[in-house]
């Protein structure tokens, strides 16, 4: 896992999800640096790319947490 080098939104979007998983809109009422789904979603990539988040599928509904 690669995590050092993390932007201010990348280490916010961690911190939205490392006590509970969150879908992508949860995650964006919560993080206040980050202001467009388009963007949340290019964050999560890289931290995918990272190892730093993974999503789960409950219900037909995406969550996010961190890995």
């Amino acid at each position: 896992m690669q995590l050092n080098n993390l932007t201010e939104q990348q280490i916010s979007v961690l911190n939205a999800i490392k006590d509970e998983p969150l879908t992508s809109f949860q995650i964006l009422r919560k993080v206040e640096n980050v202001n467009m789904i388009l963007s949340l979603y290019n964050i999560m990539d890289e931290l995918k790319n990272k190892g730093a988040l993974r999503t789960i599928t409950k219900k037909n509904v995406k969550y996010h947490i961190a890995s």
